[in-house]
């Protein structure tokens, strides 16, 4: 991948204590958007990634927590099953497919992003 290149990337983590899972669920909440609690959608440079997996490792034990990283390929379809949600500032018409909301939470994700690196 292109050092450049935004990319989406699926972030999944299980962390053994408390404390550490808060501060990893906001550290991760900075960079992605959540899909479910524990999962994020996370679109970012390979510097973005890195400088994200740095900010992890140094919260989490490796020997009692797991964090997972995927690479999704930039056109993904996707389906999903049971209860929906968006995360605030992410607004779909009700008949929107799962894909249009990835799509939505990207562009939302890229915002926050160039804010982030706008301070």
């Amino acid at each position: 991948m292109p050092i450049h290149q935004r990319r989406p990337h699926l972030l999944a983590y299980d962390i053994a204590d408390p404390r550490r899972l808060v501060r990893v669920h906001r550290t991760v909440r900075d960079y992605g958007l959540p899909l479910q609690y524990s999962v994020f959608l996370v679109v970012g440079t390979a510097r973005d990634l890195d400088l994200l997996l740095a900010e992890l490792d140094r919260i989490i034990h490796p020997k009692e927590d797991d964090i997972r990283v995927y690479p999704l390929p930039m056109t993904f379809d996707a389906d999903a099953y049971g209860r929906q949600w968006l995360p605030a500032g992410v607004d779909l018409p009700a008949d929107a497919s799962l894909s249009q909301a990835l799509l939505a939470m990207v562009a939302e994700q890229d915002k926050r992003a160039a804010a982030r690196d706008a301070d």
